[in-house]
């Protein structure tokens, strides 16, 4: 028996929309199942296809950082907690482009485990996915960083633009190894959720809207996730570079702010958090709850 019929013998028949298709939200446990389907479908990907997708959300991530970072710039009038809210709504946008636009995002296919967890992929083609995903992600990213350093964007607002990312990008490479791995998890178990309830959406605007709050909450909460640092602290560095624009904004301590800190006291330890959160507190979880054969 299909969900749907599922659903129809146990709830009545379910709403349609104006094309017969049903707008019924699917229960957690066809969420699992649909999950499965698309780690099975993500990991059996042909390389040149996964890799160009990933390049793709790797450019919309930092479409969102960007957004994010203009809509901040200037506004340290507000109270903090105001700020970091319209920073997570504008970054939303990231991961509506890759949801909705269709993109392979290195966080998100971290539920490629609960199919794995199932046997339905083995481990080599689990690792292969997230290898490719996350170089394409960080050629993505970088690529729209370099792009957006040369259109000059960070001059905007009389330099309020640049001067917030140089702040922003400061504060991300600040963090030890542990609390950068803790900031990392709880980062991706709330963007993993934000897929997840995706699962269950039938219109796109069910998955606007299934995105948007997690999303938001991560960045309002300062969470540390790996595919948009690929963009926040590589535009920063670049920022960095125009030393006449560092001295005339006052951009504060950057001596932390170095492509060697970049990687090893920030982006390895977050991937590294992102990992767990995203496999251990979320997919782990739900392939256990509804997935997992009785013994």
């Amino acid at each position: 028996m299909t969900p749907s019929a599922r659903e129809a013998s146990a709830n009545g028949p379910a709403s349609a929309g104006p094309f017969g298709a049903p707008l019924d939200a699917l229960a957690p446990p066809d969420m699992a199942r649909k999950a499965e389907a698309v780690g099975v479908a993500k990991a059996g990907m042909g390389g040149a296809t996964t890799f160009a997708l990933a390049v793709l959300a790797g450019a919309f991530i930092a479409i969102g950082a960007a957004f994010a970072t203009n809509t901040v710039a200037g506004t340290s009038s507000l109270p903090y907690g105001v700020t970091r809210l319209l920073a997570g709504l504008a970054f939303s946008l990231g991961l509506i482009l890759v949801v909705v636009a269709g993109a392979e995002l290195f966080t998100g296919n971290n539920l490629i485990v609960i199919a794995w967890a199932s046997r339905r992929v083995p481990t080599v083609r689990l690792l292969r996915n997230w290898a490719i995903v996350y170089t394409g992600n960080f050629v993505g990213a970088i690529a729209t960083a370099a792009l957006v350093f040369e259109a000059r964007q960070y001059e905007f607002g009389n330099g309020q633009v640049g001067k917030a990312a140089l702040t922003i990008a400061a504060t991300k490479t600040s963090y030890g190894f542990g609390q950068a791995i803790a900031l990392g998890m709880l980062c991706n178990a709330l963007v993993c959720i934000a897929v997840w309830l995706c699962y269950s959406a039938r219109t796109t605007g069910d998955k606007i809207l299934a995105i948007v709050p997690p999303i938001a909450a991560f960045v309002a909460a300062g969470f540390e996730h790996s595919v948009a640092n690929m963009y926040f602290v590589p535009f920063a560095l670049l920022v960095k570079t125009d030393q006449a624009f560092v001295s005339a904004h006052q951009a504060g301590d950057l001596s932390g702010l170095t492509w060697g800190h970049f990687v090893t006291g920030n982006l390895i330890p977050v991937t590294i958090g992102n990992v767990i959160g995203g496999s251990m507190m979320v997919g782990a979880i739900y392939w256990f709850v509804y997935l997992r054969q009785p013994s």
